[in-house]
């Protein structure tokens, strides 16, 4: 559940009736990508028993290219992942310092410093070593959100007096409707995290029906969050849904939602810095093994979501674009590539067809998605 969750309520004012729909498909679409993606982590052995043969999502790519280039398939995926989890980072940096400078007006400061203070309490990221740190991190952002849900939804329900199914639209504009798919599909992807998430856990044999209930729950919870928020304001429903709330309960909400920025950079932090130290130090480099290395590493990645932060401007459309790109492919288009490279001769036809329409459906999003950025780029720059 990310702070995506809170664009849920504005995505469904412009796309009415179908976007509790995209809700339901969106969760059972990633769900599978992420099953086909742990699938292909596996290979049978000559007894016929599934081992675990490969234990990330560059391992994957570089299977399925070893016939043109061993490594091009790795380098392709990583530098995809790399810049969507920079980009990620970057984001949580900007909302936490929208977010200061919001829940405090009266202290005259600009945004940029508002991003340093932020930053500075970010620090602390450089010595996470690993992903237990980061779990203990994301349970606290877990209930953080929580909170945040509580708040709004309790809010909504002492106004169901003034409900009206009337406020739903039955007709609706392509672009609009564009940018709500954006943020109900983008609000479910998780894809990155699941090789190592499935690596490291106890039973491993367990992550199929963890998926299940988990995105489940999810589409349950979001479902009702944006039905409860969208029934309550209508038309007048903001991009972020906190913006709607009382002044009273607002601060409140913008400082959890500011707890729940700083709490959600570490995991993304995490896997980018994982990444880059990873294909630095590969090989028999020694210097590029030591603690300090890894120390250097992290700090300067830390620094460059500040500098990317602080000087990219119209960063949302920007972040709108890179997120079509590899969001879509991360989620749909390489998942299930990848599966039919690798499981082509135990699909049966139905999985073969499954595969191929979440490719086709993963493409078209994209390509939807960078017309829609680059228009507004466009837009912006005269």
């Amino acid at each position: 559940q990310g702070i995506f969750v809170l664009g849920l309520p504005y995505a469904l004012l412009h796309s009415g009736y179908s976007g509790l729909f995209l809700i339901i498909l969106a969760a059972a679409l990633c769900c599978y990508t992420g099953k086909i993606l742990i699938a292909c982590l596996y290979e049978e052995n000559e007894d016929g028993q599934l081992i675990r043969v490969r234990d990330t999502y560059e391992d994957i790519a570089n299977a399925c290219c070893k016939k043109l280039s061993p490594k091009l398939g790795g380098i392709v995926v990583n530098v995809t992942q790399v810049m969507e989890l920079v980009m990620t980072c970057i984001l949580y940096l900007v909302v936490s310092g929208n977010l200061l400078s919001h829940s405090f007006p009266y202290i005259p400061m600009t945004e940029k410093t508002w991003f340093v203070i932020a930053f500075v309490t970010l620090l602390p990221c450089v010595f996470i070593k690993t992903l237990k740190i980061v779990s203990k991190l994301s349970q606290l952002c877990s209930l953080v959100h929580f909170i945040i849900i509580l708040v709004v939804m309790t809010y909504c329900l002492t106004q169901i007096h003034q409900w009206s199914w009337a406020k739903f639209r039955l007709s609706i504009e392509f672009e609009d409707f564009l940018v709500s798919v954006g943020v109900i599909i983008f609000s479910y992807t998780s894809q990155i995290f699941l090789p190592a998430l499935e690596g490291n856990m106890k039973n491993p044999g367990e992550f199929r029906c963890m998926l299940n209930w988990t995105h489940f729950f999810a589409c349950v919870l979001k479902t009702t969050f944006a039905l409860t928020a969208f029934l309550t304001w209508g038309e007048e429903t903001k991009e972020v849904i906190t913006d709607n709330l009382p002044s009273f309960l607002q601060t409140l909400v913008n400082l959890c939602l500011l707890t729940k920025a700083l709490l959600s950079y570490p995991l993304p932090f995490f896997a980018a810095t994982e990444i880059v130290y990873a294909c630095i130090s590969r090989g028999n480099h020694s210097n590029y093994r030591s603690p300090l290395f890894a120390l250097g590493v992290r700090g300067s990645f830390l620094v460059l979501t500040l500098l990317m932060a602080m000087f990219i401007p119209h960063f949302a459309l920007l972040m709108g674009l890179t997120g079509s790109v590899t969001g879509a492919a991360m989620t749909f288009l390489l998942p299930s590539l990848f599966h039919l490279k690798l499981k082509w001769k135990n699909l049966s036809f139905l999985e073969k067809c499954a595969d191929i329409s979440v490719f086709i459906l993963g493409f078209l999003c994209s390509l939807a998605g960078i017309v829609c950025s680059i228009k507004g780029l466009l837009e912006v720059f005269g």
